[in-house]
Parts: structure tokens; sequence; C-alpha cells
């Protein structure tokens, strides 16, 4: 797994931003400035679209005002589903996204999880990343079901807490 002072793996990628989908890497997207990455297990599963994304749009303003930069999302699906939760949620615009749909990413990071028993298959484990200029700060991962380490109430103490 990531872990804190480690450099972002390059992956390949479709960012989702009000922009449009385009063909990038997990470097370029989240290698400049003070970037917060969650992950969710899935779009429209029912813990990461009412309580994970939900809590990074209402807080969105605090985040930036606490000096993040970019505000990313990524999930195993694929970009026309990472499209749709973020029209669906009034998330885009405010929240950029990263579709990841081999799983590529979450295996290079070390945050896979395989939820096939579940007819689920390959997933992203639920974290959040505080990266700065491409540098991996603190990674939250969540130890059990819902949103709590990783959620942004909790970064926001995170990043309260290093900048005092």
């Amino acid at each position: 797994m990531i872990e804190r002072g480690s450099p972002l793996p390059a992956v390949p990628t479709k960012l989702v931003t009000a922009d449009g989908i385009s063909d990038s890497t997990t470097d370029a997207v989240l290698g400049k400035g003070l970037v917060v990455l969650f992950t969710v297990p899935g779009a429209f599963t029912p813990t990461c679209h009412v309580n994970h994304l939900p809590g990074f749009v209402a807080n969105q303003s605090k985040l930036k005002a606490a000096g993040v930069d970019r505000i990313v999302c990524a999930s195993v699906n694929d970009h026309h589903v990472m499209k749709a939760w973020a029209e669906a949620t009034g998330a885009l615009g405010l929240i950029d996204f990263l579709a990841d749909g081999n799983g590529a990413m979450a295996k290079a990071f070390g945050l896979d999880l395989d939820l096939t028993a579940a007819g689920m298959g390959p997933r992203f484990k639920r974290s959040a990343v505080l990266i700065r200029d491409g540098i991996v700060q603190d990674v939250f991962v969540e130890d059990g079901p819902g949103v709590g380490a990783s959620g942004a109430p909790a970064i926001l103490m995170a990043l309260e807490a290093a900048n005092s």
C-alpha cells in the first residue's frame, strides 16, 4: 500500500471533470498542489452514494479554505458510470473523478479489495489520501463498514492538525 513519503505511481486512467472526459495518468491528475483523493468501492453503491461522496460535496468549500487545491474521487467503475454519478449527485464541477475501470490504479496504490464473493469483482478499499506535489502525506483506510477515517470531516481535522 502507498505510504507516507512515497511518490505516486503513474497509472493510466480516465479523468472526469466538468470539462468532459479525458485520458490521463494518476501522477498528472494528483501530482500538483495539495490534493485530497478519496476512493470508494463503487459509484451509486449505498454507503458511497449516501455517506462518502456527499460529505466531500458539502465540505468542498471548507477543504478549499484549508488549502486543498483539488478534490478527486476514484472508483473501479468506467468513465460513463463515473460521469453519471458525478452529475446525479451535483458533484460535477466541485470534485474531479478518476474512472479506474480495470482496477489498475487500485492495485498500483495497494488499495485494492476483492469483492468477487459479493458479485462486485475487484474494487477500491474505502480510503482517503492526502497528497502534496505528488508525494503521499497521509493515508486513511477504513477498517470496517461505513465512513469514518476517510470522510470529509476527518480529513478536515487532519488538515487542521497538520497546519497547527
